[in-house]
């Protein structure tokens, strides 16, 4: 794990110019009512928003971890964007998705994509108010059989609340980027 900056900031700027939005209210999915709204997709989902986003996820990501993937559908670019920005640094690292809901068909589960039973893995969020998703994807990689060593969100808004319900589950948890980073606040 690296402690630059330069990819943070690269991240924290295309969130402010391209993601805030300061035209509400909005209702987010805790049920709280904000003045501001972060559309992590209009980051994730853009080329240069996805090499700033897959960048600053790498540095939060150790050696011997094997794969990077969350709650579809929030976390699916977070995942690709990670596991390419691995491949340009010389690490192997892959992406999945968690389903919602398990499949009875094809393959089943709820994981999808290279990862599989004992592997070391980072559980994504884009952005969470309240951990719930997040809690939701940890326990089902941990159904699953994989190892889930650290997780990251990628912008934290829940104060507390979000690093608390994964502690609890054993995990350590970073979040990339607060509301104060993006001039915010709650």
């Amino acid at each position: 794990m690296k402690n630059s900056t330069s990819a943070k900031k690269a991240l924290i700027g295309h969130l402010r110019a391209h993601s805030v939005r300061t035209d509400g209210p909005f209702t987010l999915r805790s049920g709280a009512v904000s003045s501001w709204y972060i559309d992590a997709r209009q980051t994730t989902f853009s080329g240069e928003g996805a090499r700033a986003v897959g960048a600053a996820m790498l540095e939060q990501i150790d050696d011997d971890v094997d794969a990077v993937g969350g709650m579809t559908m929030g976390a699916d670019p977070i995942a690709v964007a990670t596991a390419i920005a691995a491949a340009e640094a010389g690490r192997t690292i892959r992406s999945f998705s968690v389903r919602k809901e398990a499949k009875a068909h094809g393959v089943g589960g709820r994981l999808v994509g290279p990862v599989g039973a004992g592997d070391r893995v980072v559980a994504l969020e884009d952005t969470t108010t309240t951990g719930s998703a997040l809690v939701e994807a940890i326990d089902a990689m941990i159904g699953a059989g994989v190892r889930v060593v650290k997780a990251v969100a990628l912008v934290d808004r829940s104060g507390t609340q979000a690093r608390e319900r994964v502690q609890e589950r054993g995990v350590p948890y970073v979040a990339l980027v607060t509301p104060a980073d993006l001039g915010m606040e709650d």
